[in-house]
């Protein structure tokens, strides 16, 4: 015969177990949506962070890199370890980040995905500057000249053959993936990293602030500039203009390659495009950014390119492009470390001085 007051009895003690679980499960959800909150609210803000992409030994002190001039000038004093990149973190309390990504598109990409998924930092609000030296396409730019970019496009994401093996009617060796000659787009796969567009109108904005800015120059890129009789801007002194960026692995060279990447550029950014500026990191930085930006980490509406030319793309008249390839930076580049630094700064201030206006409305 079954006992039914002790089953009755046992039913509420499962019962009330069965409560007391909820409550102590509701208790650590709760305590850990409150950790959460506490984490969130403990990250810095970041108001604006600069991507360097490299050093000359020391962060300061020495022969300065693409870091250097920043860490000094706005007293980015504050170190933050950062074991997963290249060099330490540098912040000052105006809200001023710098990362330096170490060289090259892989280095650029990894180093970015770090700092983005850093939980020290709130970089929702942020704006990205990315701020270095590159080669400049002698057809458009001077020494020490600051290009504002509104696409950044790959050169690397290609079929590539041996120029000695194309078909003599090919202008170089280098066609688009899924394409079956230069200068078609592809008909077959390809992927979607090769161009970025970027804000235009906080492009322009950026350009806007800076265009009137004096970049300064120097007798020593003045007399190197000389060399390149009948290219009417290389011979100009520095100036703010803007321009694509192309980012490649591959340090090339050459008037045949210059002329590759001026077509590239416009094959995928568009017609209206001017290839200006090459590098070897921007593709890399901003893969990590749009990644970023899926889970609203980062903003991709508050990125600028900013790239100043520490030499040129291809040799003056009379000489080889083997000399001109590897021949020694006017300065060792500091004209245009200078000027991605002046340049650069005018729109960091302001938009650090701005701030109760640019944290929520990205400037046109």
């Amino acid at each position: 015969m079954i006992n039914v007051f002790s089953t009755a009895r046992a039913r509420v003690r499962t019962g009330l177990i069965a409560i007391a679980g909820l409550v102590i499960i509701s208790a650590s959800s709760t305590h850990a949506h409150a950790a959460a909150a506490d984490a969130a609210a403990a990250r810095i803000p970041v108001k604006v962070v600069i991507v360097s992409m490299y050093e000359n030994g020391a962060i300061t002190g020495d022969q300065p890199g693409e870091m250097q001039l920043w860490v000094e000038r706005e007293k980015l004093d504050r170190k933050f370890p950062f074991p997963m990149g290249e060099y330490e973190l540098r912040m000052n309390d105006k809200g001023m980040l710098i990362v330096c990504t170490g060289g090259g598109i892989t280095n650029a990409a990894t180093s970015i995905m770090a700092l983005g998924t850093d939980p020290r930092f709130d970089l929702s609000k942020a704006y990205w500057l990315v701020a270095g030296i590159a080669g400049g396409d002698p057809q458009d730019v001077s020494i020490g000249t600051a290009a504002w970019s509104r696409h950044v496009v790959d050169g690397d994401l290609l079929y590539e053959i041996d120029a000695r093996e194309m078909p003599k009617d090919w202008p170089y060796g280098l066609l688009p993936l899924g394409a079956k000659k230069p200068n078609d787009k592809a008909d077959g796969w390809t992927v979607d990293t090769i161009d970025f567009a970027l804000n235009e109108p906080l492009a322009e904005w950026a350009y806007g602030l800076t265009r009137d800015h004096p970049v300064k120059d120097r007798e020593s890129i003045a007399a190197f500039r000389k060399q390149f009789a009948g290219y009417a801007n290389a011979t100009k002194p520095p100036f703010v203009t803007m321009g694509e960026s192309l980012a490649s692995s591959k340090y090339w060279h050459g008037s045949h390659l210059n002329q590759w990447a001026n077509d590239w550029v416009k094959l995928q950014a568009g017609a209206k495009y001017n290839f200006m500026m090459t590098n070897m990191e921007d593709t890399g930085t901003l893969t990590a950014l749009r990644r970023l930006s899926r889970t609203r980490l980062v903003d991709m509406q508050r990125v600028m390119v900013l790239r100043t030319a520490s030499n040129f793309t291809m040799p003056p008249p009379g000489e080889s492009t083997a000399w001109s390839a590897t021949a020694e930076y006017p300065e060792n580049g500091l004209p245009a470390l200078e000027a991605a630094y002046q340049v650069g700064n005018v729109v960091a201030q302001k938009l650090i001085n701005g701030w109760s206006v640019y944290r929520d409305t990205v400037p046109r």
